[in-house]
């Protein structure tokens, strides 16, 4: 228990000494449970008058829900819109769309910082998450993307531990100069409201039958009086009515405004940023290096609040309308293969007013974000194939039905404990029954082989399953395709007077533009850089650069661009250093 404490007090420095008390009692009792998440993981759980407070996950300290409603300040603390609860109860991450960006700006916090999330309007967070990404990163990034990993929530497994509880209705903290300003507007309110009920209409109070003819009469007119003001404000109040409707009718919509943004965005970087030498050019890298560039001060471009909903649907429709091609150059991968300068709209588009003298500091923008690259986020997926049907369709799933490998794994687990096929006198193996001996032994082995070990079950598992991968590249929505995803391929090859070139293809997988890449290694190296096609495809190239590269290809793709080892093919064909040839 001590230990635990001095941990506590490392993990959460914002705790003071009687929090810590209060925290982790020294006389009540504290209970301490190991589970097991979906992915294999081992968690200690601590637990305090039957609630969950702290959880363990390789020896770093995470608190609950249950603590943050404590403690609400223990953690810097992000907002989200309630209906996105449901989608992080539900195991997703949190996307910086979905965050609610204070008037005060957000709080600083570091990639991998551990932070709440709570919903608008109510303080008690309702997530444990860890940053992505810096806070800086985050706003130069547009609000666009990951930003938080999210480890346990309100409603999950570890939340259902304790005493199942709602969170409690904590105000948002107001600043000083907000909190006086609100003060001060209660106060004139009460101040006011006693003067305007006791300062009531005297006509209310005084009998008419009382007053003398002429004193009705001279009544009678200030009534009328009264009652025609009254009229004549109604009447006034209606036409201020429907004049608001009017220019509300006449005004575009936020739908309507951002459709004709982007279609500005859009003319301006065809008319101004891109040229002829460019194409083919990645969709990807036209909207994140030409159109984002032509986007007014103070304006963002956001395709998901448009009529278009996908930039392809937009793209779709400017070609359409025969102003550009796009083509898919490569498996899920679309490009602009051609340009018709000569169009009308193009010709006729005016550059607005304000980008003449900022454009230098935007082309300056611009060229950063093109160095500026993310690796993709590759998840290995499995689709359930025919064959398979029989084993997976007690956990409710059908032919073509998606699954991470996790998820395989924890079907084919429940399978086997369901239907008790463990070998009770050796827990390793697992004995097939009719099912598990169609779908994963072939037609020599089902003589043969009556138990399978775990390992070897699940291997065969996925094997047999259709494999598929998801992609995710920053900023964009995730893409799900067949196979298995092509490494970047560097091959070396002999030309004539023995001289080598080094090539390079499937740059355009990783969302990787291989113009851009040609530049930046003859830059590098000082050797010429040039685009070829791919020999046995259509409209696919490759970058060809003269001499054995790959030593560089390796620094750049490995070191820089962070791209994972196993994604990258041909780095043992670089040259040994210190051999004399």
């Amino acid at each position: 228990r001590r230990k635990l404490r001095a941990d506590v007090a490392a993990a959460f420095p914002n705790l003071s000494a009687e929090q810590l008390t209060e925290f982790i009692p020294n006389k009540e009792e504290l209970n301490v449970i190991k589970i097991y998440s979906h992915k294999g993981e081992a968690v200690t759980v601590y637990m305090n008058n039957r609630n969950p407070i702290l959880f363990e996950i390789e020896k770093a300290l995470y608190p609950t829900v249950y603590t943050l409603w404590l403690y609400p300040d223990l953690l810097p603390a992000f907002s989200t819109w309630p209906p996105v609860l449901q989608k992080l109860a539900g195991g997703a991450d949190l996307m910086l769309p979905g965050v609610v960006v204070p008037s005060s700006g957000f709080p600083q916090v570091e990639r991998g910082t551990l932070c709440a999330v709570t919903l608008l309007g109510n303080r008690a967070p309702v997530a444990v998450a860890v940053a992505t990404m810096a806070t800086s990163e985050m706003l130069a990034a547009g609000m666009k993307g990951k930003g938080f990993a999210v480890l346990h929530t309100y409603l999950d497994h570890l939340w259902e531990y304790g005493d199942k509880s709602y969170p409690p209705a904590l105000a948002p903290l107001v600043t000083d100069s907000a909190g006086k300003e609100s003060a001060e507007e209660e106060e004139e309110m009460e101040g006011n409201q006693p003067v305007s009920s006791s300062s009531t209409d005297p006509l209310q109070h005084v009998d008419v039958g009382d007053l003398s003819l002429k004193e009705r009469d001279t009544c009678a007119i200030a009534m009328g009086k009264e009652e025609l003001h009254e009229t004549r404000a109604a009447e006034t109040a209606e036409d201020a009515n429907t004049e608001v409707q009017e220019e509300a009718e006449d005004s575009p919509t936020p739908q309507e405004q951002m459709d004709a943004l982007f279609n500005q965005c859009f003319f301006h970087a065809l008319k101004c940023k891109v040229k002829k030498s460019d194409l083919p050019l990645l969709t990807s890298t036209f909207l994140r290096s030409h159109m984002f560039s032509c986007c007014p001060a103070g304006q963002q471009l956001d395709i998901k609040k448009s009529s278009y909903k996908k930039f392809s649907k937009f793209l779709q429709c400017m070609q359409q309308q025969k102003i550009l091609q796009v083509k898919e150059l490569s498996k899920g991968v679309e490009s602009i293969v051609e340009v018709d300068w000569k169009h009308p709209d193009i010709r006729a588009f005016v550059v607005p007013e304000g980008f003449s003298s900022a454009s230098a500091a935007q082309d300056s923008k611009s060229e950063d974000r093109e160095h500026t690259y993310h690796a993709p986020e590759i998840i290995p997926l499995y689709g359930v194939s025919a064959k398979m049907v029989p084993l997976f369709q007690e956990s409710g799933h059908k032919k073509g039905s998606i699954l991470s490998s996790s998820e395989v794994r924890n079907i084919v687990i429940n399978y086997v404990k369901t239907n008790e096929l463990v070998d009770e006198t050796n827990k390793n193996f697992v004995k097939v029954n009719a099912i598990l001996c169609d779908c994963l032994l072939d037609k020599s082995e089902q003589d043969e082989i009556s138990n399978l070990k775990w390992d070897d079950l699940f291997s065969r598992c996925l094997q047999r399953l259709q494999p598929l991968h998801q992609v995710t590249f920053f900023g964009q929505e995730p893409v799900v395709r067949k196979g298995n995803i092509e490494p970047i391929d560097i091959t070396v090859a002999q030309r004539s007077s023995n001289k080598k070139v080094t090539m390079i293809k499937n740059l355009e997988l990783y969302g990787l533009d291989p113009q851009c890449v040609a530049n930046v290694l003859q830059q590098k190296v000082q050797a010429s850089a040039t685009l070829t096609p791919v020999p046995g495809t259509k409209d696919r190239v490759q970058v060809q650069i003269q001499g054995n590269q790959v030593h560089h290809l390796a620094k750049m793709l490995l070191e820089e661009y962070q791209l994972p080892r196993k994604y990258v093919q041909g780095l043992e064909k670089a040259p040994k250093l210190g051999r004399k040839k």
